[in-house]
């Protein structure tokens, strides 16, 4: 299909995709479905992955994965509009959510912009395909909010880098293939100027991925070491030491993926959740919490469901508002602050208002009553969401300097070469 968004042609297509669907992917309502999506009982998240994968591939032969990729590297080259077509149709169906966040949301498009051809060859088709899912490498243990200040250190060998370091709070890198990692590559420049961005195996030799235990039982998270792992010359994505603005740009991909912008994901507008999350609303599923409770004619219980509507409506608003400007060039990238900012503050309380509808059933209630249970465990890591991608304090900053033109915050480390600013990690190597 040639690249067209006249309305006859969209409503085609609209017909097009409405079809394939119903022939090629399952309903949601043949699963039971919660707050976060579709509940698979027990099955192991390896076979999670697996589904997730399959599905993909099923979407990559009948021509709707990739919808707004360029087509010399396995996308549709189709345009937005024909991706949020499949995104409002494919609504209650069992999409691969699982591989938008980090995969097809933030690392591809990242590969897009920054990747050799050989790069995008190699990688893109393989990730339209579900052969290959990514992860982010960049928060250390020691590093704070300051991603720039990595200490995890490439030193070149020859023809080839040593990496060694470790990663942290990198979602899902247990269950992925394929990383990204941020290095010190040169300690006698400004750190921002020292850093180099490398795609690294997850299974070769020298790479230890660890899952951490979180209070609520999930292992979400994980933590990586890095030992000696020998990186050839073409792992570098980018140019040697401009590793900051790969990472930038992985950061304005992330916001806009949280903050549901992002122009690349699959099926659900903005990314979704590595959880399968269907786009419901999030008002529909308080007002099924409070019916199961009799408080469907409670005027409190109804005010917090009107609140809920409210935020989400302003934040779908947001989105399409922010998205259309940033693409259009009227808005620079780093609006996508806003959208992040938006999503962490609605999700956590959203998170408070079931938690309130829940009642006593959100921690102590019927073990088969996922809909209120999941409250409770959602409760316990809401701040998740505030951290991730930045924090809540750091995307202000951004809006104030980047977007409103405000003086930027003091940095004492700025111009100084990172071998020789005081921090209480790693001293420089060698």
């Amino acid at each position: 299909m040639a690249v067209q968004s006249d309305e006859a042609t969209l409503e085609e297509y609209r017909l097009e995709v409405r079809r394939w669907l119903a022939d090629a992917l399952p309903r949601l309502e043949q699963r039971r479905v919660g707050r976060s999506g579709p509940h698979y009982g027990t099955m192991p998240d390896e076979e999670r992955v697996a589904r997730a994968r399959m599905l993909q591939r099923r979407l990559y032969d009948g021509g709707y994965a990739g919808i707004a990729w360029p087509a010399e590297y396995g996308g549709r080259g189709l345009t937005p509009a024909h991706q949020r077509i499949f995104a409002e149709e494919s609504n209650g169906y069992e999409l691969p959510l699982w591989l938008n966040m980090s995969t097809l949301a933030i690392l591809a498009p990242t590969i897009l912009e920054f990747g050799t051809e050989e790069q995008k060859h190699r990688h893109i088709p393989a990730i339209l395909k579900g052969e290959e899912f990514w992860a982010q490498l960049l928060s250390e243990p020691t590093g704070g909010s300051d991603l720039a200040g990595a200490v995890t250190r490439a030193d070149r060998d020859g023809d080839v880098w040593i990496l060694n370091g470790s990663k942290i709070w990198s979602s899902g890198a247990h269950l992925r293939d394929i990383g990204m990692c941020l290095a010190r590559t040169d300690w006698d420049v400004p750190k921002h100027k020292g850093l180099t961005m490398f795609v690294v195996d997850l299974h070769q030799k020298g790479v230890e991925v660890n899952p951490i235990r979180l209070v609520s039982g999930a292992s979400d998270f994980c933590q990586e070491f890095f030992t000696d792992v020998v990186l050839p010359a073409d792992r570098i994505m980018g140019q040697v030491n401009e590793g900051w603005a790969v990472a930038s740009r992985i950061l304005i991909h992330e916001r806009n993926a949280v903050g549901g912008g992002s122009q690349w994901a699959g099926g659900a507008r903005g990314g979704g959740s590595d959880r399968t999350r269907p786009r419901r609303s999030p008002a529909r599923h308080l007002v099924e919490l409070a019916q199961g409770r009799g408080r469907a004619a409670d005027g409190e219980a109804r005010q917090l469901i009107a609140e809920a509507h409210a935020l989400g409506t302003v934040r779908g608003q947001l989105s399409r508002r922010v998205s259309t400007a940033t693409r259009a060039g009227l808005m620079p990238g780093a609006s996508s602050a806003l959208l992040k900012l938006m999503t962490s503050t609605t999700s956590v309380r959203l998170t408070d208002i079931g938690l309130e509808l829940a009642g006593s059933d959100a921690v102590a209630g019927p073990s088969d009553d996922r809909g209120a249970r999941e409250y409770g465990e959602a409760f316990l890591s809401r701040q998740t969401i505030c951290l991730g991608g930045g924090t809540n304090e750091m995307q202000r900053n951004m809006i104030s300097e980047r977007v409103l033109g405000m003086p930027r915050e003091h940095s004492a480390d700025r111009d100084v070469p990172y071998g020789e600013v005081r921090r209480n990690a790693l001293a420089r190597p060698g």
